[in-house]
């Protein structure tokens, strides 16, 4: 982990310094600190900060904004660097959420000015906050490229399958009736199952997989608070879903399914016995994650009566610097998308996560 960073940007009521993530009692008070606040997310915990570092390489910082020594804003931030995509300041690495969070416009402010700085300490070209509070200036909002999706979680089994739109429950149901099998845990094995699927389900999509380095340490980070749900069928894993657990909210975060998974309808039951299971762990909203607008799964989200809430990130760039472009669905990757699909799925797991964690 990294020592406490020199710069500093302060006033007489303000200060921002960045928080030495070594120290556990440090780490502990800016966790408490996230978990109160209600716009607050895994993705602000010095828990995925450290997740991150350990499953990518990429360096974590935590810049906090104090009055008198009480937090009054923070900012969690991964330095991303990729040979192939360039270098970023990223709030949060791999994460679909995080940027700044805060009590005060003051602290919003300062924050985002310390971000810049760092930046520029570091020879990094840009700042992407995805989400938080808009520092304005020099910082340009996107707002129309993603949406999140979430709702309230039901009382009981049978009510939550009735709050499913008609189309979307008779899916579940045909899948119910596929002699499906439902494992739910994070011991290694749920870990092997879980990343040979998704492995395989981002190979077929075309999109380099994320290191399984990566998930364990999310696992070993989050312990009961994250976990994977795995369907299987005559024994094989055939979808699998790693959720995060979050102030009563369930999060399913890296999921999918192989081929036979969509014959069986498994990702469908996958994510109906997932609600359930949640409900069992006491979580009253079920968060469906962020979807790329019109992109398919926006529309499967919809089929299952969620509404779309769009997302607001925050990009500030040096002079004549281009922004990033990792989103797999931009055009320039079309080619590439369709040789990635078909690689053996051994290449593409010993090449996927060499790229995939530089992308953030």
């Amino acid at each position: 982990m990294n020592a406490p960073q020199k710069f500093r940007v302060s006033d007489a009521q303000m200060a921002v310094r960045a928080a030495p993530l070594t120290d556990a009692n440090e780490c502990a008070r800016i966790d408490a600190w996230a978990l109160a606040q209600a716009d607050g997310s895994p993705f602000h915990r010095p828990k995925w900060l450290k997740a991150i570092e350990a499953g990518t390489g990429q360096q974590a910082f935590c810049l906090i904004a104090e009055i008198n020594g009480q937090i009054d804003g923070l900012l969690p931030l991964h330095l991303i660097h990729s040979p192939l995509f360039g270098r970023a300041l990223v709030s949060s690495g791999f994460a679909v959420g995080g940027g700044i969070l805060a009590k005060s416009r003051t602290a919003t402010a300062r924050l985002a000015a310390a971000a810049w700085a760092m930046a520029e300490r570091y020879s990094c070209p840009a700042v992407e906050l995805r989400g938080g509070a808009l520092p304005g200036g020099a910082w340009m909002v996107k707002a129309d490229a993603h949406a999140n999706f979430a709702r309230a979680l039901t009382k009981d089994d049978e009510a939550e399958l009735l709050a499913i739109p008609r189309k979307q429950r008779a899916e579940v149901r045909k899948g119910l009736e596929n002699d499906l099998c439902i494992e739910t845990g994070n011991a290694p094995r749920d870990l092997d199952w879980h990343y040979a699927v998704y492995a395989e389900s981002l190979r077929n999509l075309g999109t380099p997989v994320f290191p399984k380095s990566l998930m364990k340490a999310v696992l070993d980070t989050f312990g009961d608070e994250a976990d994977i749900l795995t369907m299987l069928h005559a024994g094989r894993p055939v979808a699998s879903v790693l959720s995060l657990y979050h102030n009563g909210t369930v999060m399913p975060y890296w999921g999918g399914g192989i081929w036979d998974a969509r014959r069986l309808r498994a990702n469908d039951v996958m994510y109906y016995a997932l609600m359930n299971h949640a409900r069992g762990k006491g979580c009253h909203s079920f968060d469906f994650g962020r979807s790329k607008t019109g992109s398919g799964a926006y529309h499967f989200k919809k089929n299952w009566g969620f509404d779309p809430d769009p997302l607001a990130y925050v990009l500030r760039m040096a002079d004549g610097a281009e922004p990033r472009d990792v989103n797999p669905n931009s055009p320039k990757y079309k080619l590439q998308i369709s040789l990635w699909q078909k690689l053996p799925l051994s290449i593409a797991n010993r090449l996927g996560p060499w790229i995939a964690k530089g992308l953030g």
